[in-house]
């Protein structure tokens, strides 16, 4: 049985047939995260698209945020001609586009043109390499990430006009768990909730959060792959329903200087045979669980300066990394505590770990390849966690810190052996380029936050 919201080749068939379908939307997502592609119409999806797949220019992989080719790529640049790349649609994927009237969505795989394999650079080949070496140990990954975003008044429009100064926040007071504040900003809340229903995706709840206009609204875990997928739908409908609606929505990590940062927490469990392998009787602290918990833990936070610009791309990311602010900034694990980078709960069948340093700015896919290629490499070199730690982490100065920039994160991220082993060199050295072309982008700009300091006072 097709689950709400996907469709089968026969009933997107069908549904074409009898017009309720007319376009089909066939997108990947880029090193941001973004969705890119084409709108196909519906017939020629059916004729062409759905056997044989679709092109797109490789540059989309080298470019920056405001699209220019940026040089210095090996993968594509100039010289090379910036040729095609296949779309190959995962059918797995298809799914009504409920807040676009009559249209589809289906997401693609990127090959190489020549070769028809998946390019390693594009963020979902990433994680499907690590899902690969999961799978050969004959086990399944559960995941969820809680995304937080702020919703505005503004439309986009009038934010890009205004040089996004003086915005007006959905909300005027610190809301979190407010019944009444949620009630107020429902006018979008529940309309994004029926249509990402409607799109296959499940909903659990929403909420205001610590933020001015802050939100969360969280939706069921589900398998890895299908978890990250939901997340960039989630995502776009979000974003295109707030268009259409003349208001806005930010997924930055730190939207505003003296307000909360918006995060992407990540909850993750390991499964084999049907029951949960974190699940056991061994006492660590508090929790009760397995080697295989105790081992991807250890991994998992041992690593985190190995893979920190998948957690924490861009520049904006390190600001939301403030002690007392609900953002972990140390590196240490504990049971329940919301000031710890490592936050593990549930028990038994529930027991999971929450890692609380990705910000709602991340690549879902390259998010959870850090986090499964870390814990998978834990269990492989059997690397023992800390003590849990019980206590106020933000005041445990003596604990490791994350890094302070992106430029730092990418300095450990280009030197570490464990990335080149586990990704390939050829995806580090790609993802260095991109992380210090964001970064140099950044350096050479001059700042509203400059002008304002040294405009007359220098």
């Amino acid at each position: 049985m097709t689950k709400k919201g996907f469709l089968t080749q026969e009933e997107l068939r069908a549904r074409i047939a009898e017009g309720e379908i007319e376009t089909i939307v066939v997108a990947f997502t880029d090193h941001y995260g973004r969705l890119m592609g084409k709108r196909v119409d519906a017939d020629y999806f059916l004729d062409s698209v759905i056997k044989s797949g679709t092109h797109g220019c490789n540059y989309l992989m080298t470019t920056d945020m405001a699209m220019e080719p940026v040089p210095g790529y090996q993968y594509a640049n100039w010289e090379l001609g910036y040729g095609d790349f296949h779309l190959v649609p995962d059918l797995a994927t298809l799914r009504i586009a409920d807040w676009l009237e009559k249209t589809a969505l289906i997401l693609c795989d990127v090959h190489n043109e020549k070769s028809h394999e998946l390019e390693s650079i594009a963020p979902r080949s990433v994680l499907k390499k690590q899902l690969d070496a999961l799978q050969n140990d004959g086990m399944q990954c559960f995941a969820a990430s809680e995304l937080e975003y702020y919703l505005l008044e503004n439309t986009y429009r009038q934010a890009f006009q205004q040089n996004y100064q003086n915005l007006t926040p959905a909300g005027y007071y610190l809301e979190d768990y407010h019944i009444m504040q949620g009630t107020r900003n429902e006018k979008f809340t529940s309309v994004v909730r029926r249509h990402l229903k409607n799109s296959g995706i499940p909903i659990e709840t929403s909420k205001g959060e610590w933020g001015l206009g802050q939100h969360e609204l969280n939706v069921k875990y589900s398998d890895v792959l299908s978890m990250a997928d939901n997340h960039v739908v989630y995502k776009q409908c979000l974003k295109e329903v707030a268009d259409a609606m003349g208001l806005s929505v930010t997924f930055m990590a730190k939207f505003v200087t003296d307000q909360a940062g918006s995060s992407s927490h990540i909850h993750m469990s390991l499964w084999k045979d049907g029951e949960n392998a974190f699940a056991g009787d061994q006492q660590f602290g508090p929790v009760k669980g397995s080697d295989i918990f105790r081992w991807f833990l250890g991994g998992w936070i041992k690593h985190v300066p190995d893979v920190m610009p998948f957690y924490a791309p861009t520049i904006n990311s390190y600001k939301r990394f403030v002690d007392g602010s609900w953002a972990p900034t140390r590196l240490a694990w504990s049971y329940d505590n919301r000031t710890a980078g490592f936050r593990v709960v549930g028990s038994g069948a529930s027991l999971r770990i929450e890692c609380r340093i990705p910000g709602a700015d991340c690549n879902p896919y390259l998010a959870f390849a850090a986090s499964l290629a870390s814990g998978l490499d834990g269990i492989k070199n059997q690397i023992e966690p800390p003590e849990c730690f019980v206590g106020d982490i933000y005041a445990a100065a003596h604990l490791p810190r994350v890094p302070y920039t992106l430029a730092e994160a990418v300095t450990l991220f280009e030197g570490s052996d464990f990335a080149k082993n586990t990704f390939g060199k050829e995806v580090v050295e790609h993802y260095t380029h991109f992380f210090k072309s964001e970064q140099r982008a950044y350096d050479t700009s001059v700042t509203d936050w400059e002008r304002k300091r040294y405009f007359e006072q220098i």
